[in-house]
């Protein structure tokens, strides 16, 4: 089965958004960030749906974002972080698209992402918060078709990582 759509997972940092855009760019591709496009459909922040709203909000409709981006074909995708806590959402990124989790160690995700307020489940001490999160999410990501450590690799290489898997995946080659 073809499945025209590649979807980054992953936790915050892992590099989903800039191998996202890189990837598309080079597929000629639609490049969708769900963050980006909650925000644009809701009139509001990540921080402020979740300070105003509350995180179930938030996931429900993240849910329905999913849900509107997988309907169509020849897209990039970045979910957020938490995009695969629901067992739905999981479903029709495998249904949909090409599932792809980027991993990072623990170092490299605080590092890119520690000083980031923007992030409302990193408030507090990136240094504690983010192993805990981590921890508590360490086989959400296991329904992916592949995973790619992000951890000292360039975007390009990491692009072509992932093409040659969905590639494969697809049986294209």
């Amino acid at each position: 089965m073809q499945r025209n759509n590649i979807v980054l997972v992953g936790f915050m940092g892992t590099g989903k958004s800039t191998v996202g855009r890189f990837l598309a760019e080079k597929l000629g591709w639609e490049f969708i960030d769900t963050d980006h496009y909650i925000e644009k459909q809701e009139g509001a922040s990540i921080p402020e749906l979740f300070a105003n709203r509350g995180e179930m909000y938030f996931r429900e409709v993240e849910t329905g974002a999913i849900r509107d981006i997988l309907s169509k074909s020849n897209q990039v995708i970045s979910t957020g972080g938490g995009a695969v806590l629901l067992k739905e959402n999981r479903a029709y990124m495998k249904q949909n698209g090409f599932v792809i989790a980027l991993t990072a160690s623990v170092d490299t995700i605080i590092q890119r992402v520690g000083g980031d307020r923007n992030r409302p489940l990193l408030q507090g001490n990136p240094q504690e918060v983010v192993p805990m999160l981590l921890e508590k999410r360490k086989h959400a990501y296991d329904f992916a078709d592949a995973k790619i450590s992000t951890d000292k690799l360039r975007v390009e290489h990491i692009a072509h990582r992932i093409l040659v898997i969905y590639n494969k995946g697809n049986k294209l080659v």
